[in-house]
């Protein structure tokens, strides 16, 4: 899965580099979960919380 991260501002999406290394803060920023291939939308645009909950949430499925 990727995850995917812009400013609310801006239109394009960048590749979550990770939390400690972001530039400016989660609240600021919208977020996206996608598969391997980037041809699926698994979370649309939400926040930092909403996504990872689903990621983690998907994460644990995968490995039952």
């Amino acid at each position: 899965m990727v995850l995917q991260y812009k400013l609310k501002t801006e239109k394009r999406w960048k590749k979550y580099p990770g939390k400690d290394k972001l530039k400016y803060p989660v609240s600021k920023c919208d977020f996206r979960l996608l598969n391997k291939n980037k041809t699926k939308i698994l979370v649309e645009k939400g926040n930092y919380a909403k996504v990872l909950k689903r990621f983690r949430q998907i994460e644990f499925f995968k490995r039952r």
